[in-house]
């Protein structure tokens, strides 16, 4: 499968959950398009077995499924996921996630967020979403206690 950093134009064919997501791409100018499997960055939301976690996965659906994405790729994860910046309809797909309250801002690689960090506060303020909770469980805390999910 080709890889590269450059923007990719994409269909979202099916949301996995609520930071993950299957899309048709193509590259600019070439005919051909190619099955990739995305991550959404700087997100990390509910597991499916979690509290939110369905609400967060339909309100990427509602989103994303079935319109063109704009991919832009950052890296790829340890499971061969693109891990990239997506936008649905022009609409930031992690923005949107963590402004309903339907996922953490997750800064994998420590640094900060501003815009994301902005929106989560103003989630946690109005207690939308998983912050209706008066002790939300981290995804990353879940899986460490759930076994098989064990990855980030």
């Amino acid at each position: 499968m080709p890889y590269t950093a450059a923007l990719l134009l994409c269909l979202v064919v099916h949301v996995s959950d609520g930071d993950s997501l299957f899309a048709r791409c193509h590259e600019p100018g070439a005919s051909a398009f190619w099955p990739v499997k995305v991550r959404i960055a700087d997100i990390d939301a509910p597991e499916l077995a979690q509290r939110f976690g369905r609400a967060s996965r339909a309100n990427l659906e509602a989103l994303c499924l079935g319109k063109e994405a704009e991919i832009a790729t950052v890296t790829r994860d340890p499971y061969e996921r693109l891990v990239a910046h997506v936008r649905c309809g022009g609409v930031d797909a992690a923005g949107a996630q963590v402004q309903s309250g339907l996922a953490w801002l997750y800064t994998w690689r420590r640094r900060s967020i501003p815009t994301l960090q902005a929106l989560q506060d103003r989630a946690q303020a109005r207690h939308l979403g998983l912050w209706s909770e008066a002790s939300p469980q981290a995804p990353w805390n879940y899986r460490r206690q759930h076994p098989p999910y064990g990855h980030e």
